[in-house]
């Protein structure tokens, strides 16, 4: 018998920011098609409560302290990753944060950090698993997007500006490592009901009215409705799929 072309069993994963929120529902759909998962993180609590979730899953699991932003730290991560499970098969680039203010007003330091966060880790993660995935004959790259990828947001213009770029990022690296059978892909969530966007709604007014009424599912999102997509770009299911962006938004961005 076949066996599935969603099955990872066997597969490795790292998920950058997978302590909590849609990184944590990733982790837990990666975890339950059979991967082992590597929590990357800063909080170690939150990650070590991270990996009981998925341990409870029936997956292994390995927390790992890092500073996605410093190029030794994440060759640490790597190195650490490599040693307890001997491979890296899936990197999900989906650390992040935001600082809400306009053009305007936001200081040059909050831009940096805010670019730096969100795009620069990306590339400097994906830099670092590249070696062991080229050597293993393939692997899996995804990096979280945004809404933000695809409309201005005029409350976090260092938000949107940096998911933008994801979206061309994950083009470039499509293609420059196509030759090695490395996919790599976008997710652009919609408005996920977690912390990062509960700040959101504290500090932008009417935004939930907005979400609601814009969204065709009428709901915010849960951070396991990211699952089902993170599993088919990890796994062989989507060997031919590579350079893209899937909107996991219930609707919000088809809506005019």
């Amino acid at each position: 018998m076949m066996p599935s072309p969603f099955d990872l069993t066997g597969k490795v994963a790292i998920i950058t920011g997978g302590n909590g929120g849609i990184g944590l529902g990733m982790a837990r759909g990666l975890a339950r098609a059979g991967a082992s998962i590597v929590i990357a993180g800063r909080n170690k609590d939150k990650s070590k409560e991270a990996v009981r979730d998925v341990e409870a899953l029936g997956a292994e699991a390995l927390a790992i302290s890092v500073n996605v932003t410093d190029t030794s730290s994440v060759a640490a991560m790597v190195e650490a990753t490599l040693k307890q499970f001997g491979r890296i098969d899936i990197l999900i680039n989906n650390a992040g944060m935001s600082v809400r203010q306009p053009a305007h007003v936001i200081s040059l330091e909050d831009w940096n950090t805010v670019i730096d966060t969100n795009l620069t880790s990306a590339f400097i993660c994906s830099k670092a698993v590249y070696p062991a995935m080229k050597d293993a004959g393939g692997g899996k790259i995804i990096n979280i997007g945004s809404m933000m990828s695809i409309f201005g947001a005029s409350f976090a213009p260092a938000y949107a500006a940096s998911k933008g770029g994801i979206v061309q990022f994950t083009k470039s690296i499509a293609l420059s490592w196509a030759g090695d059978n490395i996919q790599a892909n976008a997710i652009l969530p919609g408005w996920i009901d977690t912390a990062l966007t509960l700040k959101a709604r504290e500090q932008v007014p009417g935004l939930n009215e907005n979400v609601l009424t814009r969204t065709p599912a009428k709901r915010w999102g849960n951070i396991d409705d990211l699952a089902g997509t993170a599993v088919f770009l990890a796994s062989s299911a989507s060997d031919f799929v590579t350079g893209t962006s899937i909107p996991v938004d219930g609707g919000y961005s088809v809506q005019s």
